[in-house]
């Protein structure tokens, strides 16, 4: 009989090589955790239906769809979908511009509060790019921007819901982790404004000293009143910052789950929408079309990835690699940095769902060992999944982008402009490691130690 630590190892290495040949992954860790969990749980003479792997994928089907934690996602994305379509965006744009018409680089930095208030409130990266690509990144071209700042700008803002709560991602790193999504919202909080302010001072710093790469704004700009600008913030700025800060307050001071608060953000969302006149059955309908269909993605990869991860464990392959691992008597700071690189390499060819429920699992067995705080550890993967949109040949920002970018914008200009974003969320997560206090300052003065 073959050893079943080699049976795993096939097993991992078939589902890479079908990753990489483009089968759905989701159909394909359930595919691949039958099949060789059929072998596994094989008993002679035993009837095909009885197979005991037939009972672990029902199980896990019903403990996913049962999961608490995860109700939260189809009601966040509601809320996102909700707001994405009452067409919040141009008003709120137009008066951030308006306020910051006096700084360098004004249009960027007015884009990346745009985007990180907007991914705040939908946390979707393709909505949010593709918005403000067709919102701000026609204005930054026709204001003489270049085309690479400009595009990475757009690009970087718009993965920024990734890590700034509500996030999704963080929802489900909570679940596969077995954590408090309360303690991780709040650990991700300050690092993903650190991140959005880096990106602010870079564009700035950018435009100081190299104005031709962001000519000021002209002049007929500054001729509108403070009390009209005043008067457009409160229109627009206010009510979605507020829903904002309703939502997330109500869940970091205990006063709603993150379920009960995602609702509180759904009526908030369609209340917003009621009020801007935006709200219509058919725009209804396509946001819960679209939630839907993003929800049964997470659900299928979750019980994939279940069933997959039970027969690679009973096979010894978790065992074998975590062996090997600490076989390498690796320092905590080593491993910390071996397992970030994987996740960045697995970020070209991946999307954050698949690194998230397949890949991450196996290095959270390990932290103890090393002494890593799973809060600190997720922090900085959802630092290192913003690199996942931005990271050349499958930067998913920089195709969104392009997708509605005009046609002399090449691909290669956005790529180009992405990378001086993909370093500084490296000097983030640099920062965040040096200083994990950044990290656990607001959850340790909310809930304590």
């Amino acid at each position: 009989m073959i050893d079943p630590g080699i049976v795993a190892l096939v097993m991992i290495a078939v589902l890479v090589f079908a990753i990489m040949i483009g089968f759905p992954i989701a159909f394909t860790l359930m595919a691949l955790g039958v099949g060789f969990g059929y072998y596994a749980y094989f008993q002679p003479h035993q009837a095909f239906f009885d197979n005991r792997v037939f009972y672990l994928l029902t199980q896990n089907t019903f403990t996913v769809m049962n999961n608490d934690v995860l109700v939260a996602v189809p009601l966040f994305l509601l809320m996102g979908y909700l707001v994405e379509r009452s067409n919040l965006l141009d008003n709120l744009f137009y008066s951030i511009q308006l306020a910051l018409r006096r700084i360098p680089a004004s249009l960027a930095v007015a884009t990346l509060l745009t985007c990180a208030l907007f991914a705040t409130a939908t946390g979707i990266v393709g909505a949010v790019v593709t918005l403000m690509g067709l919102l701000a990144f026609p204005q930054m071209l026709k204001a003489g921007y270049d085309v690479r700042l400009a595009s990475g700008v757009v690009c970087a803002g718009g993965c920024l819901g990734i890590l700034i709560p509500p996030s999704i991602m963080l929802i489900v790193y909570a679940a596969m982790a077995g954590m408090s999504v309360v303690q991780l919202y709040a650990a991700a909080l300050v690092p993903g404004f650190i991140l959005a302010g880096m990106y602010i001072v870079f564009a700035v710093g950018l435009a100081i000293f190299k104005p031709q790469l962001a000519p000021p704004l002209p002049k007929e700009g500054f001729k509108v009143p403070v009390a009209q600008v005043v008067v457009l913030l409160l229109k627009s700025f206010v009510p979605l910052a507020v829903l904002i800060l309703s939502v997330l307050g109500a869940i970091m001071f205990g006063l709603a789950t993150p379920t009960e608060a995602a609702s509180l953000g759904v009526f908030g969302a369609a209340t917003l929408a009621v009020a801007y006149r935006q709200f219509t059955w058919g725009r209804l309908k396509e946001s819960i079309y679209l939630t839907a269909s993003t929800s049964a993605m997470v659900c299928f990869l979750f019980v994939g990835s279940a069933t997959f991860a039970g027969v690679f464990g009973y096979l010894g392959g978790q065992a074998i690699i975590e062996k090997f691992v600490l076989g390498l008597e690796m320092s905590p700071l080593t491993f910390l940095l071996v397992a970030q690189l994987i996740i960045f390499v697995l970020g070209w060819p991946l999307e954050w769902t698949e690194i998230i429920i397949i890949f991450v699992p196996i290095f959270l067995p390990m932290l103890g060992h090393f002494q890593i705080d799973p809060l600190l550890f997720g922090v900085l993967v959802a630092l290192n999944l913003q690199t996942a949109f931005l990271s050349p040949p499958m930067a998913m920002a920089a195709y969104y982008l392009k997708g509605i970018a005009p046609p002399h914008v090449l691909i290669t200009q956005i790529f180009w402009g992405c990378m001086p974003f993909q370093m500084i969320v490296i000097l983030s997560m640099v920062v965040i490691y040096l200083w994990p206090q950044l990290a656990f300052w607001l959850p340790r003065a909310i809930y304590g130690s």
